[in-house]
């Protein structure tokens, strides 16, 4: 059963989140030759605060 974790900053709307959990477990579930119902997707919303790139918090770019 694979999982397929995302993680970012950006908050994205609930219809958003659904086309990219249909898709991307639908190209994860190809790429492993099982059924779609194998797969499992877990998105995970950051708040930019909680973010550094490049020794900088995401919040202060």
């Amino acid at each position: 059963m694979p999982v397929v974790t995302v993680e970012a900053s950006k908050n994205l709307s609930k219809e958003t989140k659904k086309e990219m959990i249909e898709n991307v477990s639908q190209v994860v579930a190809d790429a492993y030759g099982l059924p779609i119902q194998t797969i499992t997707m877990i998105i995970r919303e950051n708040i930019p605060e909680n973010i550094g790139v490049a020794g900088k918090p995401v919040s202060e770019e």
